[in-house]
């Protein structure tokens, strides 16, 4: 039941319409790796650590999305390892490995993941959805397949209010006002 719960969890929140922002202030372990990585921008305080004991303290394999965004962003190579060896990935490294977007002083954690967020609902309704599904092609595409897929979705968002907005901010030297969610 728990894997349900948690499986589902991950899943809605990859599907929601709007970015989603993780802020990490301590230990990420387990299946709360999974949703910590869940987020389309996550920070982790300096005193956070990622870690993963499936393998080497209990002889299974990852859960929750462990593994598949282990892979994608830290790559088979050291994803492996860390699983393999059960080593604490610091934040500092955490952020320098490309796991999560920064690491930050502790006391900052909040107030910087909070500016992220606000910065986030300027953009585009369709913004998050669509980023999250082309990098997930891509993960999977061939390069010429990839490009494909590039080229359709533009054909389908050009014709978009959001890029006419876009464009004519450019023109016109400022920044966009897309339309609110």
């Amino acid at each position: 039941a728990m894997h349900a719960v948690t499986n589902r969890m991950v899943l809605d929140l990859r599907a929601l319409p709007m970015p989603v922002v993780c802020a990490i202030n301590g230990v990420a372990a387990g299946g709360g790796l999974g949703l910590a990585l869940v987020g389309d921008v996550v920070l982790a305080a300096r005193s956070a650590y990622f870690y993963l004991p499936f393998m080497a303290k209990l002889g299974i394999v990852p859960d929750v999305g462990s593994t598949w965004f282990y892979q994608r962003l830290l790559g088979t190579g050291r994803a492996t390892a860390l699983t393999l060896l059960g080593d604490r990935l610091s934040a500092e490294k955490a952020a320098a490995w490309g796991l999560v977007w920064d690491c930050v002083d502790d006391e900052q954690l909040m107030p910087q993941a909070l500016a992220i967020a606000r910065r986030l609902t300027a953009l585009p309704a369709h913004a998050a959805l669509e980023t999250r599904r082309a990098y997930d092609a891509a993960a999977g595409n061939s390069l010429a397949e990839q490009l494909a897929y590039e080229a359709e979705r533009q054909r389908e968002l050009i014709d978009r209010p959001e890029f006419r907005e876009g464009v004519a901010a450019f023109l016109e030297k400022r920044p966009p006002a897309f339309p609110p969610r």
